[in-house]
């Protein structure tokens, strides 16, 4: 007979990556759109046929959902500001674009930021219970 295993444990997410991913997650939402705005105001450069405009946010909404999964590294919140830069850099194809890279870098910058600061504030009140459980045990 096979024994009942037990269940897997869920690696915990800090602050950071959680609220980090969420801003990409629905960044990539807003990308994609922006992608068929490129499309449909023909707004690529001349001689690129406008339906690059759908790829290129398809491709950009595929990889911020991708990058979400490996914020947990360093290199995954550096690879999250650099489609940032690239989405504000979209502005030269349409000035739209711009804005709503500014408004979702804004709130990347504070996801990241104000994460890593809960995270620094959890590890420091989760250490200091593990103090007082040891100097409560060790008496």
């Amino acid at each position: 007979m096979s024994e009942a295993r037990a269940p897997r444990q869920r690696r915990r997410r800090g602050a950071a990556e959680s609220l980090a991913s969420i801003v990409l997650g629905f960044e990539s939402i807003i990308v994609f759109l922006g992608g068929l705005v490129l499309f449909g105001l023909k707004a690529t450069p001349a001689g690129i046929e406008p339906w690059w405009g759908i790829v290129a946010g398809s491709v950009l909404a595929v990889l911020l959902v991708l990058t979400s999964g490996v914020l947990r590294h360093t290199w995954g919140i550096a690879l999250g500001w650099f489609w940032q830069l690239l989405i504000v850099l979209g502005g030269l194809l349409e000035p739209g674009l711009a804005v709503v890279g500014l408004i979702f870098g804004a709130m990347y910058a504070y996801a990241t930021i104000k994460g890593a600061s809960l995270d620094r504030l959890n590890a420091q009140r989760a250490e200091q219970a593990q103090d007082a459980a040891d100097h409560t045990n060790g008496d």
